[in-house]
């Protein structure tokens, strides 16, 4: 479903409940295409994971209300503190007001607790918050990819992985859902400009999420994906490790 005819805004259900809205937009100097997506889980209490920049708000906003009231939103999760995560955390805040920010200890602590105009609902490790119908598990990931105050959450209903920058994509996302190779397109384009980390527990890491067997991974840039999660994030595990041998 397109929202926005005129940014081609577009939404589409990725698992049950699990909405990925979409904005291709166009870099500067020629240098291709690329998309901001956010994940809308409708449920009773409903959560917007990512909030996308401040200035993509209004269209955000208006592809939300294709499909609930935008008032209804009770959390705004967010992996880490970036534009692209939380820019528009304050304005979601101000149209929703009974949503309160949604993050890991280390970024309440440092910065949602301080920037937001309401206090966070802090997650611990392993911890897991009812949505209704879904079950959203959060795990510590810092510095996966960057930041010491990453976190990533996972609806064990759906077995839908929230995987925020990690499988970055370039390009408009144009497919919503997809069983293609994702890593080879992801890595081509993370290797200029290396936004990854690489610190010595960046394996364990992925071994850990990949021993929750995701099915879905609701990447933020890019098409969403499908099929063994479990081997793709080994994969982009050992495709991480052959990088810094290199």
């Amino acid at each position: 479903m397109v929202t926005n005819p005129h940014t081609g805004t577009n939404v589409h259900e990725i698992a049950a409940g699990i909405y990925r809205i979409n904005t291709p937009v166009e870099l500067p100097g020629d240098a291709g295409s690329f998309s901001f997506n956010q994940y809308l889980v409708v449920d009773d209490e409903p959560l917007l994971f990512h909030t996308g920049p401040r200035r993509l708000f209004p269209l955000v906003s208006e592809a939300i209300s294709r499909l609930m009231p935008l008032e209804r939103l009770r959390y705004v999760g967010l992996s880490h503190v970036e534009a692209d995560e939380c820019g528009a955390l304050n304005d979601l805040l101000a149209a929703a007001p009974q949503a309160v920010p949604l993050c890991g200890r280390i970024a309440a602590l440092v910065s949602i607790g301080d920037l937001a105009d309401r206090p966070p609902r802090v997650l611990a490790d392993g911890e897991t918050l009812s949505l209704g119908r879904h079950q959203l598990r959060w795990f510590d990931t810092p510095h996966l990819p960057h930041g010491w105050d990453c976190g990533l959450p996972m609806d064990t209903t759906t077995r839908t992985f929230f995987c925020g920058d990690l499988f970055t994509q370039p390009g408009r996302g144009d497919v919503p859902l997809t069983r293609a190779d994702i890593l080879g397109p992801s890595e081509a384009f993370r290797q200029p400009m290396d936004y990854f980390a690489h610190t010595p527990g960046t394996s364990a890491l992925l071994a850990r999420l990949g021993a929750e067997r995701p099915e879905t991974l609701a990447c933020m840039h890019g098409s969403a994906w499908e099929g063994d999660a479990q081997a793709l994030l080994r994969h982009l595990a050992e495709a991480l490790a052959t990088g810094r041998r290199g």
